[in-house]
């Protein structure tokens, strides 16, 4: 048996409202909720405001199908560098590159089109998408 958690009834409704909306279970909104919530793991994925200013690398994720993929943002070369998941330690030319690839890894059968700028996040507990660095440098 799964543990539970008790929820007042509009609070209910809305977790399965959300999840009718995302084609998923009301389990799975709960846990995207604590994983956004959550602080990073790794204090080295937080990018500094110093890092974004000054170009170089920015800590980013993506969260899909349940799963968090976490990357590195070169701002010069606009690579991102996969850092944790299946996917580790493959380079991407452009973020919807690396945005393709996560979504045909854990969804093979749908069509992997994605903008990279919108699809990864920055991992510096701002909820900034990465378009918000595009055309810092």
């Amino acid at each position: 048996m799964s543990p539970t958690i008790e929820v007042d009834e509009q609070t209910y409704r809305s977790i399965e409202f959300a999840a009718r909306m995302g084609s998923t279970t009301a389990g799975e909104v709960v846990a995207r909720l604590v994983r956004t919530a959550s602080v990073p793991s790794s204090a080295s994925t937080v990018t500094s405001k110093e890092d974004m200013e000054t170009g170089g690398k920015v800590g980013v994720y993506a969260d899909y199908e349940g799963h968090r993929t976490r990357g590195s943002y070169d701002q010069d070369t606009k690579r991102i560098d996969i850092t944790s998941g299946p996917l580790a330690g493959q380079s991407f030319k452009t973020p919807t590159g690396a945005a393709r690839a996560v979504v045909t890894h854990y969804k093979p059968d749908v069509n992997p089109n994605r903008n990279g700028w919108s699809f990864w996040m920055l991992d510096d507990r701002s909820g900034g998408l990465l378009q918000s660095v595009r055309y810092s440098t």
